[in-house]
């Protein structure tokens, strides 16, 4: 694939897809309101498929939608409350119909100061748990065969994860708590996650790739950063991707014919990355598995819905 493969940092989503025909295929996109998910969405429903656009308020997901068209169907899901998981689940299952694509955009970062809810810090529940749970809900709706999952990971934020990649014993920050850490930790789970979840899908037939879209502009996800890392990060907005171009490597995944059948992978400029060495710790991943489990578990009747191919 590599050899044939004509994109890199610089293209688009658009052009990533570009002359392939989606009309049929449904897809799930998380953080679909603004940034490299909204044009993920633009991008899927620019070529004839049917997108649920998934934003924390009903209102975000609808004025998204709205600009898009017709082919977007707004979901409310705060991926912070286990709750409005279950329900965008149980909205997205009602629609009927096989899903061809799930894309874990979504996220937040560098939180200046320690958030917790459910007993986890908010970073690792939005970024990691609450796609866990909401990907677990769907996945009997995927297709088999040719299905595929996106899980937007960071390279640059996994540089900042623990040196034992997840810190188990500190989900909530209670022993201590920095923001690029737990960032990095968030974005570590996410490839892991991935990888489990693509051995776990091997012989359904569903790829399962994890993403770097690389820096990009206008995302929102850096407003939380110190002052001076501001400054710094507007001094470099000169070489920063577009979000067409953030969007490129998740959109071809989830989409495009040239990348079918590869699965449990890292990705980076449309191409196969080698990332870091903890994304390939098997150990790792399945430890991580177990215990996101068992935190979602934990969260009552609603809960036990998002577990339906969890084991």
């Amino acid at each position: 694939m590599a050899s044939s493969n004509p994109f890199g940092p610089r293209s688009t989503a658009d052009k990533v897809l570009a002359g392939i025909d989606l009309t049929g295929k449904r897809f799930v996109v998380t953080g679909c309101n603004s940034g490299i998910g909204f044009e993920t969405m633009s991008a899927l429903a620019a070529n004839g498929a049917q997108v649920y656009g998934l934003a924390r308020s009903i209102a975000d997901a609808r004025a998204a939608c709205g600009k898009v068209g017709a082919f977007c169907t707004p979901v409310a899901c705060d991926l912070a409350d286990f709750d409005s998981v279950a329900a965008a689940a149980e909205t997205i299952r009602a629609l009927h119909g096989p899903l061809d694509a799930i894309v874990a955009n979504a996220g937040v970062a560098y939180l200046p100061t320690l958030q917790t809810r459910s007993g986890v810090e908010l970073q690792f529940l939005v970024n990691h748990l609450g796609h866990f749970a909401l990907v677990n809900a769907l996945l009997d709706q995927v297709r088999n065969g040719t299905g595929r999952i996106v899980i937007v990971s960071s390279r640059d934020g996994i540089k900042h994860a623990p040196p034992e990649g997840i810190m188990f014993d500190n989900l909530d920050g209670r022993r201590f708590y920095e923001p690029f850490v737990f960032y990095g930790q968030s974005k570590l789970a996410n490839a892991l996650f991935a990888k489990e979840l693509s051995r776990r899908l091997i012989t359904r037939g569903i790829a399962v790739n994890s993403a770097h879209p690389g820096a990009t502009r206008g995302t929102g996800l850096h407003a939380n950063l110190s002052l001076p890392l501001k400054i710094a990060r507007t001094a470099a907005k000169v070489f920063m991707k577009s979000p067409p171009q953030g969007a490129a490597t998740q959109a071809l995944l989830a989409a495009s014919p040239q990348v079918g059948g590869i699965t449990g992978e890292f990705w980076a400029n449309c191409r196969i990355d080698e990332g870091k060495p903890l994304i390939q710790d098997m150990d790792l991943a399945r430890r991580l598995w177990e215990v996101s489990r068992d935190v979602v578990s934990r969260h009552g009747a609603p809960a036990a819905k998002l577990l339906r191919a969890a084991a």
